[in-house]
This record gives structure tokens, sequence and C-alpha cells, in this order.
């Protein structure tokens, strides 16, 4: 590398500036090809549609929803949220453990258990330091935040549990000892991009060379009387009991909270290779920006979501045509699904109008910090399927909206290349594309 880098500047003494810019084009490229490809072996979630990332596909392709009643709190009449309702954390994890954790953290454990069983990922002495952890959440523990405050105000300080600061923080150190991970740990908190980003940032590392692996994705279990309360408060929970979220039908009017974790294991590809996993997919490029306009309002425009969509087709080395599908962000509100169809146009130009687009937080509820992770695992599904699940609840056109949403009923079709987008509030705007290996094998993309 460093003669190439030597190269460029001789001869632009000799030859002018156009020959160092286009050897500099020449230099990057080289970095590119000689950085890491990243692949996904293991895969785990928890959601309203299932214990697993399995049952939980087969239920979205189904098109059935997690929406319900309330039962986590009681909640004021006209609310409901899509919770993970056969969850059991004591069950699932033994009470002991159990009880160390929040609920998102919970919901974390199982999913990252079934995402490193499936990948078959086994660490000694000489590997564990390569590994890492990004499980990233957007609330932290806030039901036991409150369950602390109550305490506070109903007893006094000397009540609140001396498990309860681990419980509050946004980190899942309790996955990195069960495992031995024993490489970088870290959480990102982007608002609703928090799961896409963690998984994204931990991808550069590996194709930077930093580690060999990270188990990365989101957890959150923001159905608590305070998430819904604040959400409410923003006009921007939905008070339909039935038929909602519906993202891009014209009688939108809200989110659904969501609850539920997703877990991917990501490897190098060389590392992959060297242990004989199993490769379920590659993570084929990644981008991120910020609006820089509003605490919670999208830029209308929909400029910066478009630019992150074209920094992940560009790391990706993908031009539109090549996306096959794309898992929406997709929450329900008016300003969102108006915003995101805008910047899907600017990015893809007339191909908007030919790719399909799922908004399966129809079905689950915002998940939050865990919805990216989720919807990472579902476009990652849709290639090994063929197959694109429905955006449900959608009723009735709106001009604003008028892209393919697949409307109500999955569809059939040829998934070579996914695409995930996941818009927070404050303007995080980060975007994921994933291939199928065979795509790379016949020549396609990196």
């Amino acid at each position: 590398m460093y003669t190439i880098w030597e190269q460029a500047f001789s001869q632009s003494a000799v030859e002018g500036t156009g020959i160092f810019v286009r050897e500099l084009r020449t230099f990057r490229e080289f970095l590119v090809n000689e950085m890491e490809r990243v692949v996904i072996t293991g895969m785990g979630a928890i959601t309203p549609l299932g214990l697993s990332a399995e049952e939980s596909w087969q239920n979205a392709l189904a098109g059935r929803s997690g929406v319900g009643p309330i039962t986590l709190f009681d909640a004021p009449n006209g609310l409901v949220a899509a919770e993970a309702r056969a969850f059991d954390g004591d069950a699932l994890l033994g009470h002991k453990s159990a009880r160390r954790m929040d609920r998102f953290e919970q919901m974390a454990n199982v999913a990252a258990n079934e995402a490193i069983e499936q990948s078959g990922l086994t660490l000694d002495a000489s590997s564990h330091q390569r590994i890492g952890l990004s499980i990233s959440c957007a609330f932290g523990g806030l039901q036991s935040m409150i369950d602390a405050i109550t305490a506070i105000n109903e007893k006094g300080p000397e009540r609140v549990s001396p498990l309860g600061l681990p419980k509050f923080m946004t980190t899942s150190p309790t996955i990195s000892i069960a495992h031995d991970l024993r490489g970088p740990s870290f959480s990102v908190a982007s608002a609703c991009a928090t799961g896409a980003d963690g998984i994204g940032i931990a991808y550069q590392m590996i194709r930077a060379g930093v580690v060999d692996g990270m188990v990365a994705g989101g957890a959150d279990a923001p159905i608590t009387s305070l998430g819904l309360a604040a959400f409410d408060r923003m006009y921007a929970y939905s008070h339909r009991q039935t038929g909602t979220p519906s993202p891009f039908s014209a009688e939108r009017d809200g989110i659904i909270a969501g609850e539920g974790a997703g877990v991917l294991v990501l490897e190098s590809l060389s590392h992959a290779r060297a242990r004989g996993a199993s490769i379920l997919a590659e993570v084929a490029g990644y981008g991120a920006t910020t609006d820089a306009y509003h605490v919670v309002a999208p830029r209308e425009d929909g400029a910066e979501s478009a630019r992150a969509i074209r920094l992940a087709l560009d790391d990706a080395g993908m031009d539109p045509d090549r996306v096959d599908t794309i898992n929406a962000h997709g929450t329900g509100t008016t300003l969102n699904d108006a915003a995101e169809t805008a910047a899907i146009k600017l990015a893809f130009g007339e191909q908007a109008y030919h790719v399909p687009i799922s908004s399966t937080k129809s079905m689950t509820g915002h998940m939050m910090g865990a919805s990216g992770a989720v919807e990472a695992i579902f476009c990652i599904l849709a290639i090994r399927d063929d197959a694109i699940p429905p955006t449900i609840n959608y009723q009735t056109a709106d001009p604003t909206c008028d892209l393919d949403y697949v409307p109500n009923q999955g569809r059939k079709v040829a998934v070579k290349v996914a695409m995930s987008n996941a818009f927070g509030f404050g303007g995080h705007n980060a975007v994921l594309v994933f291939q199928g290996m065979e795509a790379t094998s016949n020549g396609e993309g990196r």
C-alpha cells in the first residue's frame, strides 16, 4: 500500500496533479478491496411475532399482527401495543440470572444465545479476544428506572435495589460474560436507528481488521407507563385499537410501540471460512447521516435519508436497480412515511416505482432500538427464502406515498439484495444493504 502512495506522489511531481488524482482513486479502490468482507453466520430474535428469528419471520410472511391489549402495565383505555407476550425471562434464563437484568437485556440474552448457537461459534484462549459485542439500546432499562424512582418516593433511597444501576444502563455485559467475548463491547444509542447503527459499526470494525467478529444487534423494552405517555404527549402514538399501525396508508395516525431483540453474529469472511461456518448472507454496505433539522420531525424532503441510502449503495458498489426489496422504516406516522417515500425517490429515481417496499413494523410495532436489528434479520431471511413480507393494515392510497408497499399480502420473488432503512428521532439515518453469497460468487457487487 505504501508503494502505491509513494508512486502517486512521485508521478504527480513529474506529470502534474491529474496523475496524482487518478492514482489516489486507485489507492482508495485498493484499500476497499483489501478490507475484509463481512458475513452473517448466526441470527436470533425475540419479537411480538415469536420467540426465535424463524418463528418471527414465518409470522411476518403470513401477515400476522403482534398488536393487542397491553398487559405489562395498567394502560389508559384506547392504547394498544405489540408485546412479546410469550416471553418469560425466568423460564428462558433462570430466575437467578433474569432478576439481575431489565427486560430488554433478558430478551437480548435469549436472542444472542440463539444467534451464537446457530453460528456454531466457539471461543478459546486464542480467539475470545478477537470477538466483540455491539448490543445497542435506545431506552435502556426503562422499567427498572421507574421501579427505582417509585421505591425512592414510597420507601426512601435505601430501598433502591443494588442491582438497579446495571439494569438502568443501555449495555448488555451479561452477554459478554456468558460467552467470554473479550473484544470491544459497546452500545450505540441513536434513537430509532440504534439497532442498524450497532450492526453497521460492528461491520466497519470487522472490515477494518480490528476484530474477527462481533455479536451485534439491538434490544429495547419501551412498553412502560413512561414510554407510552411520552410518545402520546408528542402526538406520535396511534389511538386506534384495531387496524394499526398502518404505514404508508392514508389512515395512518401514529406508531404502536413494540418490544424485542435482534442479534446477529458477524464475522470476517476469512474467519468464517477458516472454521467452516455456514454463511447466511453478506453485509454489503452501510451508510449513515444526520438530518440536523429537528429533535423529532424528519426533513420533509428526505434529503439526508436519501444520502444515507446512496452511501450504503456506494459502499456496496451497487446501483439502485440491484436492490430487490426494501424493508422500510415505515413507522405509520404522517411525517415519517411521507419523508421516507421522498427519500427513496431521491435515491432511486425512477427505479423507486419498481422496488417492493415492506414495513414489518405494521406487524411488530416499533421496537425502537431493536427495530433495525430485527428488520436486518428479516432482510437476510427474505434473501434466503426469495420472499417479501407484506405491509399489513394498508387500506387507502395516499398521494404522498405512491410507491409499491406490498400491501396486505406477501410475495414470492427472487431476492438477491435487500436494503433496510432505519430513520430515527433527532434525524438519525442508518441504512444497511445485504446480499446473498451467490451474488458475489457470480462477480456481482463488491
